[in-house]
């Protein structure tokens, strides 16, 4: 639950702004606000979605054996499959389709993610050597139990955001001085 929900977007990884890097804007404040919408629609909107399906639909608590092994499998994605169950047989397909192409879009960004920071360390011509490392790691991910695959995963992500939290504390002040420079000149209609 919590330990999930922790990680369940990049907010103060400083991931998320490579992405926004590669987007040219006038006003890099703008490119700023609309990243702040990322984690309130993955975490509050859509984890809070997933929560409330399991529990009216009644799964939360079944008596059921199969359901009380998933709850205490601690597998979520199984557990709404269920619960989506209950509204239409067809529903846990639609899910299974929706898991897969999250899990296919994840890798697609973090491969972005990795090779860009790759390339600010060892040049644009040695991209070539990540993507191998990168597809040696997610061929070693599908023999890996997922248990030990998701802590290695959190362990590897609270080493970002550790660095992460110490550049925007140092950086905080340049920040709030262009938001200011862009507030002002949406106040005076120069915007």
């Amino acid at each position: 639950g919590f330990k999930r929900a922790a990680f369940s977007n990049e907010a103060g990884l400083g991931s998320a702004a490579i992405a926004h890097s590669a987007a040219s804007v006038k006003y890099p404040i703008r490119q700023g606000l609309v990243a702040l919408y990322e984690p309130f629609i993955d975490t509050i909107v859509i984890c809070t979605m997933s929560a409330l399906v399991i529990v009216i639909s009644g799964v939360y608590d079944s008596p059921e054996p199969a359901v009380v092994a998933l709850r205490e499998a601690k597998n979520g994605a199984a557990l709404m499959g269920v619960a989506f169950a209950q509204v239409s047989s067809w529903f846990p397909y639609l899910l299974t389709i929706s898991v897969i192409l999250f899990a296919y879009s994840t890798a697609i960004s973090w491969s972005y993610y990795g090779e860009r920071c790759w390339s600010y360390f060892f040049g644009e011509d040695n991209a070539i050597i990540y993507r191998g490392i990168f597809i040696v790691f997610v061929g070693m991910s599908s023999i890996v139990s997922a248990s030990n695959l998701l802590d290695f995963t959190d362990l590897l992500v609270l080493s970002m955001s550790l660095p992460n939290l110490i550049g925007l504390y140092l950086l905080h002040g340049k920040v709030k001085a262009a938001l200011g420079n862009y507030l002002e000149k949406l106040r005076t209609g120069e915007l």
